[in-house]
């Protein structure tokens, strides 16, 4: 196994006695951010937890030290070029670290974005399954619908040696048909020459020694080269051998005519149909690759999609009939005539005009496509004028390429198929699919011979994302769909494909997005890589993650500088004993609870929204009610359709009304506003709703210069606090030199952000402390201007606690900063950056930013699982604030996997029962105890275990 060990010296002020290096990690002295002056040993080949609240130094442990020196030490071994640029990397601050393995970082964040990227080849899946189909794949003719080979020598052989023994044959090559007298005449020199002596022609020979009998040749018909004369018998084999090359060689195919008559053989060496003669691509590895111009598409060049005529913008309500206007464009006045003068009288007998569109056949959908083009190809001839441009436009968009059918791959690789299917049709399984199908899969003995290693690799690699709970995931899903989790857990499957021994995996939080269901097989695939002979290390807030630990530490005990501190060490059982200063143990114990069951608030049936018909995605045409001034919980396995009914049903819709502005008059006409995709039939009492808000995780800035103060408007008081001191008048500073976003009183050499990115060409951009400001971000004479004897970068530094008793004096800035501390952010810097805040650290400061606000009222504010990344006490916090807000008015909808939090919502959605196609269905509804009497869902089987 691999393993760096440093030379330096243990350090002096450690009083822990010293282990061996092959069996620890030994940390010594470790500060960087909150930690203070940790020492700790991690096992080799263990699975250790790293768990405590949010801010208490995990992440800075786990990634900012272990694995940031770990990437360090491997990046020095690169060569002198590269280690130029790492005398200005940052260290962290650490004393000594010993026994580093070469990590591995599985981040919660999905940073894909390449249009090209799916599931498969981020798995590396695609490569085995484009070679499975190079080598074991069978080539059928489109138009034929036969097996395509190409005759080998060996095979034309074998196949001439199986006719009747003693049965004589006729080996001829065609001569090529020639344009003109001469150059048939040279042609057939040349065969002279070689040594051809004989022609062959409707059942006759024709010899070269009798130039006279060649005159009764018709050479405007087929004409052939006679070879050999052969009588089939076991002795023969080279001699065929022998002729068939020369045929080959001459013209490329080789006929076989029965000296008694009868029908002929025909063998031809290219790879071509032989009833139709079309010739097709030699399969190889290339040819099934959409990121490879030979494989690609020509049309989409390989995306699956183009800009083109979107059926979902022409027929935005498929429940709706021709007749009864489902065909959008059709329903204005000046394009009704094409439904009532053309498409009518053509449908007569062929298609239904009262059927929903969704229920109409294969056929009678083609017919109706067909003709929407056609109506387009009409309408086009006057684009000339720019209203008729502006409606075409309305109805186009990026929709699936017609070449390729979303497939991506050019048409000749999808005429090979492996156990009957092409690669299209597999990677349009989802994984658990796709592994019934290779478990299933029949082959030759030949071909079985050839894909042998292939298959177990695809079987391998199938599995582990089955494992981690993926099986709902399609092959072809762009990685850029994914969610963060999801991204993580593919990641952990592609680490455990590749075998690795002897590394370091750091992971974060692994079980985000997964249902209670998988959480076991989650732990699975964790112990599988720890037994390969890897160190595991999980920041991990999950009970069921804990049990599995062969160690645990438990940082705290409390948050930002209240953290930073081992208040625990050891096994799982010893954590439960534990009596000290571990929040961890006493919430695992039940000391202490994360919500206490209070009454739960009735639903008014009058104050719910329905959405009726959402279809969007996996989601069955279902309907579904969201009662108001309540928590409704949205749960069910991965992949059951929760996001998809919450962001493309519920929030795509109402926002959509809420900003829907007064029609134009060009609307009126039918020009205007472009057309919309719908993901439900109709919407109920939405007006009861003034206002939707959808607190996700994504970052609340995406630069340095953005912090929690400036999102939750509370920077502007203190700007103005520091221009009202004297100095500041003295100088002439207003609020806006005390703000780094504004040229003024920033630092121009770092423009406000503290640190100067260096590029590193080939190595990853270095982040360096701006040597002019030291990472104040402003100039000198800005901090020279104090209140209260801090300046403004040192009130940047205080944490939202300190800041709340700093400025007791302003009542209305305290108010704003109480709210950051009730949600359990009261150890952030004020001036942290944002980019350095979790998702969930971000979801919470999102939900200050309203819970600040007077009131709610009418206002709906849905939450993609806010218990990401939060300790047992961060729950307790975050679910005090949903208290707030429904006590100001507010309606909370939430997806959430956490059974303490959809324990205590007032009422629950579960969707399944599995994931993918075998989800998008309401499994029940209604209060946390009658799901968990639902015998069908799975969140009522594990909220049974809670309540």
């Amino acid at each position: 196994m691999v393993r760096w060990v440093t030379n330096s010296e243990p350090c002096t002020t450690n009083d822990k006695p010293v282990t061996p290096l092959n069996d620890f990690i030994q940390i010594r002295g470790a500060r960087v951010h909150n930690l203070k002056n940790v020492s700790l040993d991690i096992p080799h080949e263990r699975l250790t937890v790293m768990t405590g609240v949010s801010g208490s130094g995990k992440s800075s442990l786990a990634f900012d030290t272990i694995y940031a020196e770990g990437q360090r030490r491997y990046v020095e071994s690169l060569s002198a070029y590269g280690r130029q640029f790492l005398e200005r990397m940052e260290k962290p601050d650490v004393d000594e670290i010993d026994g580093i393995a070469p990590p591995v970082a599985i981040r919660q964040k999905n940073t894909t974005r390449n249009p090209r990227s799916t599931v498969a080849t981020s798995t590396e899946l695609h490569d085995f399954l484009r070679l499975l189909w190079a080598r074991a794949g069978r080539t059928f003719c489109p138009n034929d619908g036969i097996q395509v080979e190409r005759d080998t020598v060996d095979h034309v052989a074998a196949k001439m040696l199986a006719q009747p023994a003693g049965s004589r044959w006729y080996a001829l090559f065609p001569v090529a048909q020639e344009k003109t007298t001469d150059a048939l005449r040279d042609r057939l020199f040349d065969l002279r020459k070689k040594g051809f002596t004989r022609l062959y022609q409707g059942g006759r020979v024709f010899e070269f020694s009798t130039p006279e009998s060649l005159l009764d040749v018709d050479f405007s018909k087929p004409v052939f080269v006679l070879v050999d004369r052969i009588a089939i018998g076991a002795e023969v084999r080279q001699r065929l051998v022998d002729t068939l090359e020369i045929c080959y060689r001459e013209a490329g195919e080789a006929i076989f005519e029965p000296a008694g008559g009868g029908e002929s053989l025909r063998f031809d060496e290219k790879f071509t149909c032989k009833k139709c003669g079309t010739e097709f691509v030699q399969p190889e590895p290339s040819l099934f690759s959409f990121n490879n111009p030979f494989g690609a598409c020509k049309r989409c060049q390989g995306f699956g999609n183009t800009i083109d005529y979107d059926m979902d913008l022409i027929i935005p309500d498929r429940s709706m009939s021709v007749e009864k206007g489902a065909v959008a464009p059709w329903t204005k006045p000046q394009h009704a005539w094409y439904l009532e003068e053309e498409f009518r009288r053509a449908a007569r007998g062929k298609f239904r005009m009262n059927v929903p569109v969704f229920e109409l056949t294969a056929a009678e959908r083609t017919f109706l496509h067909g003709h929407i083009r056609k109506y387009f190809q009409d309408v086009e001839r006057k684009k000339y004028k720019v209203h008729v441009r502006v409606f075409l436009s309305r109805y186009r968009g990026y929709t699936t390429c017609p070449d390729c059918a979303g497939s991506r791959l050019r048409p000749e690789a999808l005429y090979i198929r492996v156990g009957e299917k092409n690669l299209a049709e597999v990677a349009r399984m989802n994984i658990g699919e796709a592994q019934a199908f290779f478990c299933s899969l029949q082959l030759t003995t030949e071909e079985a011979a050839i894909a042998e290693k292939v298959l177990v690799e695809i079987q391998q690699r199938l599995k582990f994302l089955n494992d981690v709970g993926l099986e709902y995931l399609t092959l072809d899903r762009l990685s850029a769909t994914l969610s963060g989790g999801e991204a993580q857990r593919i990641q952990l499957a592609t680490c455990l494909g590749s075998r690795l021994v002897g590394a370091c995996y750091v992971l974060d939080e692994p079980s985000i997005g997964l249902h209670s269901r998988d959480t076991g097989r989650l732990i699975k695939i964790l112990e599988e890589l720890r037994d390969l002979g890897n160190t595991i290390v999980v920041v991990e807030h999950d009970p069921e993650v804990m049990k599995s630990a062969d160690h645990i530490v438990d940082l705290g005990p409390g948050a930002g500088e209240n953290g930073g501190r081992i208040v625990f060490e050891g096994t799982y059982a010893q954590l439960i004993a534990d009596t000290g200063p571990s929040l961890t143990s006493k919430y695992l114990r039940g000391d202490l609870k994360t919500s206490l069951l209070t009454e739960r608030r009735k639903v008014n049936p009058k104050r719910v929204v329905r959405f009726l018909g959402a279809q969007a995605h996996n989601l069955k045409n279902i309907d579904v009610a969201i009662p108001l001034n309540v928590m409704v919980a949205i749960t069910g396995v991965s992949g059951s359709g929760k996001s998809t009914l919450v962001h493309e049903v519920i929030y795509q819709n109402l926002s959509k009304r809420m900003t829907r502005e007064t029609a134009t008059p060009a609307d009126a006409e039918g020009w205007g506003a472009p057309a919309e995709k719908l993901t439900c039939r109709k919407v109920e009492k939405a007006d009861l709703l003034t206002s939707v808000v959808l607190v996700d995780q994504s970052p609340i800035g995406r630069t340095p210069r953005s912090n929690p103060v400036t999102y939750i408007k509370a920077f502007d008081q203190i700007r103005e606090l520091f221009a009202s001191t004297t100095e500041a008048d003295r100088r002439g500073y207003g609020a806006g030199h005390f703000s780094f976003n504004i040229p003024g009183g920033r630092c121009e050499t770092c423009q406000g952000d503290g640190t100067v990115t260096v590029e590193m060409q080939f190595l990853a951009d270095v982040q360096l402390l701006c040597d002019d400001c030291k990472g104040t971000r402003f100039k000198q004479s800005v901090l020279d201007v104090k209140y209260h004897g801090l300046s403004i970068h040192e009130v940047l530094q205080l944490t939202v606690r300190e800041a709340i008793s700093f400025f007791s004096a302003t009542p209305k800035l305290v108010g704003k900063l109480k709210v950051l501390n009730d949600v359990g952010l009261g150890y952030l810097r004020l001036g942290q950056s944002a980019t350095t805040l979790s998702g969930g650290e971000a979801q919470r400061v999102k939900l200050a930013a309203h819970l600040g606000q007077a009131t709610s009222e009418g206002t709906l504010y849905i939450f993609d699982e806010p218990t990401t990344g939060l300790h047992f006490d961060d729950i307790a916090k975050l679910l005090d604030a949903f208290e707030r807000l429904l006590r100001s008015g507010a309606s909370i909808l939430i997806i959430e996997h956490n059974l303490e939090v959809i324990r205590r919502a007032d009422w629950v959605i579960d969707l399944g029962p599995e994931g993918g196609g075998g989800g998008g269905r309401i499994v029940g509804e209604g209060p946390p105890e009658c799901i968990a009497q639902i015998a069908e869902s799975y969140t009522g089987r594990y909220l049974r275990q809670t309540i």
